[in-house]
């Protein structure tokens, strides 16, 4: 009996958090962003990891409550750790931008959420691990151009463009101008100005 009664709690818990991050969702779109952030944090410091996504969204963008990029962190963070895949690649992202790289652990975690969220299909996260791994100290050539693929496959003309610069100058893959012109060209017809230049040389 106790046991039952545990789990309907469980569920109450939650169903009361879906309905709280459902509230903010149409709050938000209804303008009523204080309304917004108060239902998404409510659901939030209940553990629902959507709410917490979400108040990390109104505490980046300034919406029904102040700009607190560290508290946006905060909760991406939370959320990341409930496996939310936009949460991993945002909170990766301000980690590896905002932070100071001698942070060797946070470091570590954020490269892992961002590699979790690259495999997850968020092309943003793919783009990011390629332009990552393309630059670091030891650069990772091969498993940077990985990335890069994954995110030029999903339409995103910057990484098709880093691929083209991949295949001119032999950076993780055999050096191929013609195939560098193909992935300019595909790039450049997205709208993408640095293959455009580059077709132009």
């Amino acid at each position: 009996l106790e046991e039952a009664a545990f789990q309907l709690q469980q569920i109450f818990r939650i169903d009361i958090s879906i309905a709280l991050n459902i509230l903010g969702i149409e709050s938000m779109r209804a303008g009523h962003y204080r309304i917004a952030y108060t239902c998404f944090k409510l659901a939030a410091d209940r553990g629902y990891s959507k709410a917490q996504f979400n108040v990390g969204l109104c505490y980046e963008h300034g919406r029904g409550t102040e700009k607190d990029l560290e508290k946006a962190a905060f909760y991406y963070y939370q959320a990341a750790s409930s496996c939310h895949p936009m949460a991993q690649y945002r909170y990766a992202r301000y980690f590896l931008c905002h932070r100071p790289e001698n942070e060797w652990d946070r470091h570590q975690k954020a490269v892992a959420f961002l590699e979790q969220a690259a495999m997850a299909g968020i092309t943003g996260a793919q783009a990011c691990l390629g332009v990552f791994y393309m630059r670091g100290l030891q650069p990772k050539e091969k498993r940077g151009l990985k990335y890069l693929l994954l995110a030029a496959k999903n339409g995103d003309a910057q990484s098709r463009y880093h691929v083209g610069v991949c295949y001119e100058k032999g950076l993780g893959v055999q050096q191929n101008l013609a195939e560098a012109m193909r992935h300019y060209r595909q790039s450049a017809a997205a709208g993408n100005r640095n293959s455009r230049e580059r077709l132009r040389v």
